[in-house]
């Protein structure tokens, strides 16, 4: 398992941290071990999606973050797409949930779901 104490290669903001953690602890998983996955896939009309789910360890090939307490595993293909990026989560009129703020998008869709790079 890869590992690093780099906050510049993916950043996790305080209050996405905090709603990911309080849903990790909703679904009774260990926080000290678990963590939130983040990855792309294909998908959405521009081309690629993110994804996102709880797992209960990373995987071997995983790089695993940690930031303000929460635990993100990033897989080596998803990396390449989401250097750089930051995790954040908004509460606002359109609703709330996590968005990530991607430096590496050439363009998204209208909704703001899928991405191209």
């Amino acid at each position: 398992m890869s590992s690093t104490a780099d906050t510049t290669t993916i950043d996790v903001t305080e209050r996405a941290a905090q709603q990911a953690l309080d849903l990790l602890n909703g679904e009774g998983l260990d926080t000290t071990v678990a963590g939130l996955r983040l990855f792309v896939q294909q998908g959405g009309c521009a081309g690629l999606s993110y994804g996102m789910r709880f797992d209960n360890e990373p995987e071997s090939d995983d790089t695993v973050f940690t930031h303000h307490d929460l635990r993100v595993f990033v897989d080596p293909a998803s990396m390449e797409y989401i250097e750089g990026s930051v995790l954040d989560f908004e509460d606002g009129l359109q609703g709330a949930g996590f968005h990530v703020e991607n430096p590496n998008v050439v363009s998204e869709c209208g909704c703001g779901e899928s991405f191209r790079t």
